[in-house]
Formats: C-alpha cells, sequence, structure tokens
C-alpha cells in the first residue's frame, strides 16, 4: 500500500498537514473513532485545548498501533473544536505529538461534544496492510 500526499502548486503549503492523500494498493480502511483528550482511567487530562488535543492524538496512535498501524499509514484527520478554543493549541499538539506525518486535515469547530468536559475529539481514516 502507497499513501501519496497531494500538494499542488495552485495551493498552499503547510508542513503540518497535506492537501489530499491518494490510497493505493491492497490494504484494509481502518476509522478511528473520535478520540478524545481521556486517560486510560477514563478521566479528561486537562481542562486545556492543547493538552486534551495531545492525549486525543496519543488515544488515536494507541488505536492504530493495536490494529498494526502507526501515523504514516493515516491519510485523514478530522478535529472537532469546541469553539472558543484556540486552534493553535490543537496544531501546537499536532507538531509534538504527531510529528512530521503531514495527513489531510479539517479542523471544524463545534457548539460542544457528547462529553461537555471535553472540547477536543478526533477521527482518523487509515489504510493498513491486511494480514
Amino acid at each position: 500500500m502507497t499513501l501519496t500526499h497531494l500538494n499542488p502548486a495552485t495551493l498552499p503549503t503547510n508542513p503540518v498537514f497535506s492537501q489530499g492523500v491518494r490510497i493505493a494498493g491492497p490494504g484494509d480502511l481502518l476509522v478511528v473513532g473520535g478520540q478524545n483528550g481521556i486517560g486510560p482511567d477514563g478521566a479528561v487530562v486537562s481542562g486545556d485545548a492543547g493538552e486534551q488535543a495531545a492525549q486525543a492524538l496519543r488515544n488515536v496512535l494507541a488505536v492504530l498501533d493495536a490494529a498494526g498501524a502507526t501515523q504514516a499509514d493515516v491519510a485523514k484527520l478530522t478535529v472537532y473544536l469546541v469553539a472558543g478554543n484556540d486552534p493553535r493549541a490543537v496544531y501546537g499538539a499536532a507538531q509534538d505529538v504527531w510529528g512530521a506525518h503531514a495527513t489531510a486535515v479539517t479542523v471544524l469547530q463545534v457548539a460542544g461534544l457528547a462529553r461537555p468536559d471535553c472540547v477536543v475529539e478526533i477521527e482518523a481514516l487509515a489504510q493498513v496492510s491486511s494480514a
């Protein structure tokens, strides 16, 4: 399987994300459901959007690992951020936790999440080698 990051010259580039990602080759589609900034005990790690985003990304990485994948296999992240929180905190967390694995990304500001004490939720789409 191959992920090809698409950044046409007619669009701006950014080291944090790709404009598109093409998934080619054999493999399974892995859908990682929305992950919040909660630790193994089920408690929210902090009220801070950056800290919640960092934990949510670590949770995404845990699901990827359980499927035999890494962030290099992720084609798209969708980030839901409760309005009023600074998206730059999420971008900083992505650089710290996610590293240099630019994916296609969509960031949406929403009125709230299912768990009211969470301000960030992150989901992912990845291609995983068939085993």
